[in-house]
């Protein structure tokens, strides 16, 4: 039973980062890509008089 204890116990801390304090990712430099979108959209319903 006491090894059954130990084990959970090292499975969990193993998988909640107990290596440290947590870091921000680096930021990521945004690009240009040359796609543009454009577009128009419209929902209901027209009648013509």
């Amino acid at each position: 039973m006491k090894y059954a204890l130990a084990l959970t116990t090292a499975a969990l801390l193993t998988a909640c980062g107990i290596d440290g304090e947590p870091s921000s990712p680096e930021p990521v430099a945004a690009t240009k890509s040359g796609v543009t979108i454009t577009g128009r959209a419209e929902i209901g319903a027209r009648k013509k008089w």
